[in-house]
Order: C-alpha cells, then sequence, then structure tokens
C-alpha cells in the first residue's frame, strides 16, 4: 500500500479505481480526513456500497446515504440501517459487524485506514483505494521538496532539478540520468547497506514515508490559521457586557481556548520532533536509522489522523455556518457550547495519549 507509485495520469481509471459495481470514488473522498466511502470495502447489501461513513460535527460516525445541493445530507445512524434495508437482511447483518467496528475509528484519512483496517480485520477491495488522488499528491510536491532534498543532494549533489510533482522525484533517484548521479545512488546503496537492486524499495518507502508527513502537514498548515481565527471569534464575545458578566460563560470560552491551544501546540510540536528526526537520519545514514525514522513517524499516524480530522471537521462546521464571520455575542457562545465543546475532550485524549506514548 505505497503512495510513491505516481505514474498514472490524474483521472484515469487507474488511478481511480472501481468497486465491483463500478463506482469511481471522487478525489474529496478519497483525500479526506473525515469520510469513508463503503463501497471501497466488501460490502454486500447494495444499497450501502453507494454510501459513506462520515464525521459530524460531534465527531460521531454515521452514515451518509446521500448528499447534494439541493437535498442536503442524508445521514443516519449506522443502528438504524436494519429498517432501510429490509430486503438484505442477510447482508446487512455480516455488514453491521463491519460497520460496528469502522464507526469506532478516530479517521478515515488513507493512512489511519491502512493501519487501522488491517487491525480489525476489514480488507479493501482495491489496495489503491488507499492511495492519495494524484491531485492530492501535486498538491504536496512543495512540502515533499523540503523531504526530499537531502535526498536529492545525496545523488544529484547541489544541481537543481527541476520538479513538478512527488513523482518526478521518485523517478529521478530511481534513474539516475548521469554517471555520477549512479556513482552516488551507489555510495547510498553502500552506507545503506542494501544492494544497489534494492535501492527502488528504499525510494518506495522513503517517498511513502514522507508522503504520509507532508499530507498531515499540509491539513495541520490549514487547520491552524483557521483555529487562531476562530478563537479570536469566539473570544471577541467576552467583549459583551451581558457575556462578561455570565462566570459559566466565561469559563467556557477560557476552557475551549484551552484545550485548542493545548492541541495545537502539542501536535505542532510532534511535526518539529519528526522533521529533527529526519534530519538526524541523513546525519545517520543506515537501513537501521531509516527504519527507525519510518517506524516512529508511523506509528503517529492515527493519533495525528484522529486529531486533525477532530479539527477540521470542527473548524468546517464553522466556517459553514458563519461564513463571514459576524453573529452576536450570544450566538458565538451558543455556536461554541453546542458544536464546539462537544468531543472536545476526545481530540485533545487522542493528543494526550500520543504525548504520554
Amino acid at each position: 500500500m505505497t503512495d510513491s507509485d505516481a505514474s498514472a495520469t490524474p483521472g484515469t481509471a487507474e488511478d481511480r479505481p472501481e468497486d465491483h459495481d463500478g463506482l469511481v470514488f471522487d478525489d474529496e473522498s478519497r483525500d479526506a480526513l473525515h469520510i469513508l466511502p463503503l463501497g471501497m470495502l466488501p460490502i454486500a447489501t447494495p444499497g450501502l456500497r453507494r454510501a459513506k461513513l462520515i464525521k459530524n460535527a460531534r465527531l460521531e460516525t454515521v452514515v451518509e446515504l446521500f448528499h447534494d445541493r439541493q437535498s442536503g445530507s442524508g445521514q443516519v445512524s449506522a443502528d438504524h440501517l436494519g429498517s432501510l434495508f429490509p430486503t438484505h437482511k442477510k447482508e446487512l447483518r455480516t455488514d453491521l459487524v463491519q460497520v460496528g467496528k469502522l464507526v469506532r475509528l478516530n479517521s478515515f484519512d488513507i493512512y489511519t485506514l491502512r493501519k487501522e483496517l488491517r487491525r480489525i480485520g476489514i480488507p479493501v477491495n482495491d489496495e489503491r483505494h488507499l492511495r492519495l488522488s494524484d491531485s492530492k499528491r501535486s498538491e504536496l510536491t512543495g512540502y515533499m521538496k523540503h523531504f526530499t532534498r537531502p535526498l536529492l543532494q545525496q545523488v544529484y549533489g547541489g544541481e537543481e532539478r527541476s520538479i513538478d510533482d512527488v513523482s518526478d522525484i521518485l523517478k529521478m533517484l530511481a534513474n539516475p540520468d548521469r554517471d555520477e548521479a549512479l556513482r552516488n545512488l551507489r555510495m547510498l546503496s553502500d552506507k545503506l547497506k542494501v544492494g544497489l537492486q534494492d535501492i527502488p524499495d528504499f525510494l518506495e518507502e522513503y517517498g511513502d514515508t514522507f508522503l504520509s508527513l507532508a499530507y498531515f502537514r499540509s491539513c495541520l498548515d490549514g487547520l491552524v490559521p483557521d483555529v487562531q481565527r476562530f478563537m479570536k471569534w469566539a473570544l471577541d464575545a467576552a467583549d459583551s457586557e451581558l457575556i462578561s458578566r455570565d462566570r459559566q460563560m466565561m469559563k467556557m470560552l477560557s476552557e475551549v481556548q484551552s484545550k485548542l491551544t493545548g492541541i495545537t501546540t502539542s501536535i505542532t510540536g510532534r511535526f518539529e520532533a519528526f522533521d529533527r528526526r529526519s534530519k538526524d537520519f541523513w546525519t545517520d545514514i543506515s537501513a537501521d536509522s531509516f527504519r527507525t525514522v519510518r517506524h516512529q513517524i508511523e506509528s503517529h499516524h492515527v493519533t495525528i489522523g484522529g486529531v486533525l480530522c477532530g479539527l477540521a471537521v470542527k473548524m468546517a462546521l464553522w466556517r459553514d455556518r458563519f461564513p463571514h464571520g459576524g453573529g452576536g455575542p450570544q450566538k458565538r457562545v451558543e455556536f461554541v457550547r453546542s458544536e464546539i465543546l462537544p468531543g472536545l475532550d476526545h481530540i485533545n485524549a487522542i493528543e494526550r495519549s500520543a504525548g504520554a506514548a
């Protein structure tokens, strides 16, 4: 299950595999933290194959049966599926066992799913479902340059190389176009203590490991400014005399600010630690040191996914309800109380568990 095989062009059948019903899953669903198209899995109930599991504002997992601009989102609890498919009771019994396991996952990003689906024993119809889309990989090229620059310097020295996509980086390393680069690649294989024929596997693993970090980092970089804007928006309600005199309201606003600040500070610190560890690898290049870095990053996938998924769902709801800011003090406080506070302890607990580990 790797993301480094990026040879397919966007929109092709190879890049967007179909399930056995001919469903093609859109890029947004494949790249999202909070969406899991059930058709990617061996679902037996026909009506469920086109449904999705999504996280709602309270971070509960619900089944989304349809979604469009006119009708909105048709969501039901997994517990209510039995009444919706009465003619497929046998198939549904089997499917509900799987759905019951899936609703407990904290995120549906592909990196969390790779680990968690294996843990709970649910296969996918096609492993390509657990790859980022071409459009997302292209979007992450800037992040990947940061992680691949030391590797490129090892092989090509200080020569500037034109890179438009993650796949360009990996192809460049797998197929060096100069004698000197090939010699450097041999030196790299010696340092790693792996055969030259094993270098492509190393490059694939390296690319996949740091593509996951680039993906999560891009999610975090998009969320932190949103969280900061949200906190200012929410705390501005305290300027109201009515709110400022209400001790419970002020305590709640302070609690939300404290938790959001703690969560974002902690997870940002984790990414800074990953940066340091990846740099350490290039001062002590070996297969063992790379495996250590890879294990450290991948062991955090599930908790990072859970935290980012929770924050993303909360911030998306805020942007949707208040696209231009605004809203009176009472409306703001009520939104914080009813939509932001529920589930915030859960996000905080996921981040604290990662810190403890």
